[in-house]
């Protein structure tokens, strides 16, 4: 898959939160979306990206944008992952990286010289109209909120 870029239709998606419930991008329609795709939750990377979008998350919804995590992890692992963070978004399940690899942060990388296939810590800034904002692949976990309100204009 091609990288997604401003302009592009985001990939439409029904995914299971960490309660259980499906969550589609068509929900949130009519507000803007920051989408961001992590490796693992509980992870210290991971976990400061997530830390950072629950700070920022008033701020944002004072703008009319809404905040989603997703990863391969289970709905039991993002429970625990919510509840250990207090979190008030959804994160969601991707166990088959379906829609990771429709976004196309699904890809190879590399531990200690060792190759694998994971998720390629990304986000997305998502307009009311489902369209791609901005899209920031290989993003670091610092920079996800910093560069999602840059776009928006808040410092």
């Amino acid at each position: 898959m091609d990288k997604l870029k401003g302009g592009d239709q985001a990939p439409g998606f029904a995914l299971i939160d960490q309660f259980g419930k499906t969550v589609t991008l068509d929900g949130f329609k009519g507000r803007k979306l920051l989408l961001y795709f992590y490796p693992k939750a509980g992870t210290s990377g991971c976990t400061r990206q997530t830390e950072a979008v629950r700070d920022a998350l008033s701020a944002m919804k004072e703008i009319g944008v809404d905040a989603l995590g997703i990863s391969p992890d289970s709905t039991a692992l993002q429970k625990k992952f919510s509840d250990k963070l207090q979190l008030s978004f959804p994160l969601l399940s991707d166990p088959d990286h379906s829609v990771a690899e429709a976004y196309g942060v699904w890809g190879e990388k590399s531990l200690y010289g060792k190759k694998y296939f994971g998720i390629l810590r990304s986000s997305f800034l998502i307009d009311e109209d489902g369209r791609i904002l901005e899209a920031w692949y290989k993003v670091s976990p610092g920079n996800t909120v910093p560069k999602a309100l840059g776009a928006l204009g808040i410092s």
